[in-house]
């Protein structure tokens, strides 16, 4: 660290050498942005208008957000107490964390996830434990139930995996449950739920009955199109909720992301259907890099994982000159978001001399 880079001031050392966020690069008006796995769908117009309509600027918003709780405890048919909002689901992680991790205490989870985590983690002064990833790319819950030690506050468990894309099984789910133990908070992140198809994936909310240490996070950010709004929910104990009430940043949901959400909500049908055509548009876009000869895991959430190893940043910027902006993890593969039908048609072209050219018995090359 030169002298220019060093603080002024007294600082906390874990904090100065974390890297901050970033977010997925984003795109002049002549690539596709396929980095940050946005809902090439614009905003429904009743959408627009809620918005539109929330014109007190001047005023702060309702704390609690006390109307869209109210629509989400009764689509799930839960106490409002129940539902807690906060500006995307990653804030809401964050005051868990808060809320059940301090100094040399341990938060688990499966890597690679999403990589928001191990900053969540070390702000909270609390220590990441990291159980890697099964060979399919998959999270390996026996091998997390057997990481919790006496000193783990939080196990995080996400599914669909961002950014491999798979998920967990709702068998796999519940015999992960029946060893952890019950004064665990276990936090269940679905930011990608609306977008699974197989019908054997874990769905969070039903279970809440059962495990009174599960707290389930959704997002209106991805299936909903809000990304630029920031609202998501915990669903989960009254008590658990009401502890990271109180770490979080006061009004920081706006009234206007609210209304967004409510009327969302209220044209749910519409914005599903719009879902179902972005599944669809990943289901084909993997089948057909399998047939190229690619070896990726079968995809839940709106993108796409390739697994591309030390090729990593070549194939980025093979696929950045072909005006694709996508997600690189160096040395790890690349997540590439499911946007629209011509950046998966450009996409298709140039993946199958990408895989052609990797070296044989390449991870991310189907053998054979």
């Amino acid at each position: 660290m030169s002298l220019s880079d060093r603080p002024s001031v007294r600082l906390r050392p874990e904090i100065v050498a974390l890297p901050a966020y970033k977010q997925g690069k984003p795109a002049d008006a002549s690539a596709y942005k396929l980095s940050s796995n946005e809902n090439p769908f614009d905003p429904l117009p009743g959408v627009i208008a809620a918005v539109t309509a929330e014109t007190a600027y001047n005023r702060y918003p309702d704390s609690s957000a006390l109307v869209l709780r109210e629509h989400l405890a009764a689509k799930y048919s839960i106490g409002v107490d129940q539902v807690h909002i906060g500006s995307g689901s990653v804030a809401l992680l964050a005051q868990l964390i808060l809320a059940a991790a301090g100094p040399d205490d341990e938060v688990l989870y499966s890597w690679r996830s999403f990589e928001a985590y191990p900053s969540l983690v070390t702000v909270a002064g609390a220590v990441s434990v990291r159980v890697p990833n099964r060979p399919d790319h998959a999270h390996d819950l026996p091998e997390m139930a057997a990481a919790i030690s006496d000193n783990t506050r939080v196990v995080i468990v996400c599914s669909p995996n961002n950014p491999t894309g798979t998920i967990v099984t709702k068998d796999e789910f519940e015999a992960f449950m029946a060893v952890v133990p019950t004064d665990l908070l276990v936090i269940l992140d679905e930011a990608y739920i609306e977008f699974v198809t197989q019908a054997d994936a874990v769905n969070g909310p039903p279970l809440l009955a059962r495990y009174p240490n599960l707290v389930v996070l959704r997002t209106f950010s991805k299936a909903y199109g809000l990304a630029g709004l920031r609202v998501g929910y915990a669903l989960g104990p009254v008590d658990i909720l009401n502890a990271a009430r109180s770490t979080a940043i006061p009004l920081s949901v706006t009234a206007q992301a609210a209304a967004a959400a409510i009327a969302s909500l209220l044209a749910e049908k519409e914005l599903l259907d719009r879902v179902r055509v972005i599944a669809a548009r990943r289901d084909a876009t993997w089948q057909a890099l399998i047939d190229q000869g690619w070896n990726i895991p079968v995809p839940q959430g709106n993108f796409l994982w390739l697994p591309t190893g030390a090729e990593t940043t070549s194939i980025t910027e093979a696929l950045s000159e072909a005006g694709l902006v996508v997600r690189p993890f160096a040395l790890e593969g690349i997540r590439i978001s499911i946007g629209e039908e011509q950046a998966v048609a450009t996409l298709l072209v140039m993946s199958a001399d990408l895989v052609d050219a990797l070296p044989v018995g390449h991870p991310a090359r189907k053998i054979g």
